[in-house]
């Protein structure tokens, strides 16, 4: 479909969260809270009631008591912890209300930070969601699409990135990540892990592509509008304006475009609303006014839970493979042992089949497991711990054996042969002139005797190390 034949809706609402992960430095956690928490961030729980419209604009709330039914009781405990805990996720929220602009050579879009949320995740993981509302009354629907598609790169690839930058309260930021990380958390970045990626942030995560953050937007339109495929395709796939401002969409085959709002959509309760999901935004439109608040608030709430949770289980997955990638198997089996302990961790406390209580939101969160493929993960995670399971059982068989035929030799050697040679000459004051009286055959038995004692006392402080080391990695 050319750009000149499509129709241009207007927006009477867009509400987008723009949400990047970060891989956290060890140790870090303890000493970001503090840092968190004195920039005005507060500890999410469920039982506080005063925070269900505390962090979501002037016309939205979220109910506590139905995010907490949504999910089955052992989801929940992991995404709404009582009190921080490191094994859960720990979310910290805090109002904003700035308002800003986001300008290119073209077009200027007024819009407001609403609030941010940042969580710490397990397995040294965070996550960042910024939250925004476009402030204009009404706003062309590729306009509207095209501030997702441009807030969401956090450093400038092309040279539309290089036109395109954020006033916010009379500071201009030439890069969204520059503004993230100046304006919005300043705290953030000695926390962030940066090993072996001098100048950058993020690229040591091999989940994040080309520096751009995951959309979750809501748009609603005049009463009565039709929502076609290709309105679905534009927001899936972020395609807002051209290079000459017209509206754009990257595809033309209105099979193709049929087949794809097919496979990537969820259409319950169409013709008035539509959900669609890929690789990096969730869509929620509709043409129904009076249903948006309680549409925005499911996907501020339950539904944005899910998003985060199937974006935390791909994370995972992929740092597992990952590590698993560059371990030297023959010589890094502390990280091997570390490894299957993650690998089971994740398997038995966080990744399960049934997640959600409700009908139409397992379906929905079942799509965006799909989309994201983490069955195919998970599967070739397992199938990982397998092979680490099957090479560490060799491997500790072959170093039992080798162990086993040492301590035979020095018991041999030792017990039988070396103690009836030296031993006599050992007993109450050792006269050290007499060994050099002894034959080679002595000499022998002497030096077996001494080096059973080291062999024995290294293997006994080389197990209370191995000890304390497991001791610390369980704790």
């Amino acid at each position: 479909m050319a750009a000149a034949n499509l129709e241009e809706k207007q927006a009477t609402r867009a509400l987008h969260n723009f949400i990047f992960p970060f891989s956290l430095k060890q140790n870090c956690q303890l000493d970001l809270k503090q840092q968190i928490q004195q920039h005005g961030f507060e500890f999410f729980s469920l039982n506080n009631l005063r925070l269900e419209d505390a962090y979501y604009g002037d016309d939205y709330r979220v109910s506590h008591r139905n995010m907490e039914r949504y999910y089955l009781p052992f989801t929940a405990n992991i995404l709404f912890p009582h009190q921080e805990n490191a094994d859960c996720f720990q979310r910290f929220s805090k109002p904003m209300r700035h308002d800003c602009e986001l300008k290119t050579q073209l077009f200027t879009i007024p819009f407001r930070i609403i609030s941010v949320d940042i969580f710490l995740c397990p397995f040294q993981l965070g996550l960042i969601t910024i939250r925004t509302e476009l402030t204009a009354a009404h706003t062309d629907y590729s306009l509207a699409v095209e501030f997702a598609n441009r807030f969401r790169v956090l450093e400038d690839v092309n040279a539309q990135d290089d036109a395109t930058y954020i006033v916010c309260e009379n500071a201009e930021f030439k890069e969204i990540e520059e503004f993230i990380f100046q304006r919005l958390t300043p705290f953030i970045v000695p926390c962030l892990d940066k090993a072996g990626m001098v100048g950058a942030y993020f690229e040591t995560l091999p989940f994040f592509v080309d520096e751009r953050m995951y959309v979750q937007a809501m748009y609603c339109f005049e009463n009565g509008s039709s929502i076609a495929n290709h309105d679905l395709y534009r927001a899936a796939q972020l395609d807002g304006i051209n290079s000459k401002g017209e509206p754009y969409i990257s595809a033309t085959n209105t099979d193709y475009i049929k087949d794809y709002c097919r496979t990537h959509g969820y259409v319950r309760w169409s013709p008035d609303t539509f959900y669609i999901v890929n690789e990096h935004s969730f869509n929620c439109l509709t043409s129904d006014p009076d249903q948006f608040s309680v549409l925005a608030n499911q996907m501020y709430g339950e539904y944005y839970y899910g998003m985060l949770l199937n974006l935390f289980h791909k994370i995972v997955l992929l740092k597992l493979s990952n590590r698993y990638s560059q371990i030297q198997v023959e010589k890094d089996h502390e990280d091997v042992e570390h490894l299957i302990r993650s690998i089971t961790t994740f398997s038995s406390k966080y990744f399960f089949l049934e997640l959600v209580s409700q009908s139409q939101g397992r379906e929905i969160f079942m799509q965006l497991r799909k989309t994201y493929g983490n069955d195919e993960l998970y599967l070739d995670v397992k199938q990982t711990l397998t092979d680490l399971f099957e090479y560490q059982g060799q491997f500790s068989a072959k170093r039992q054996n080798y162990l086993l035929l040492i301590l035979t030799i020095y018991t041999v050697i030792g017990g039988i042969y070396g103690m009836n040679q030296v031993i006599e000459d050992l007993k109450g004051t050792i006269d050290w002139n007499k060994i050099w009286e002894y034959s080679i055959f002595e000499w022998i038995a002497l030096f077996v005797t001494f080096s059973g004692m080291v062999v024995a006392f290294a293997l006994g402080f080389a197990v209370l190390i191995r000890w304390s080391k497991d001791k610390l990695n369980n704790t």
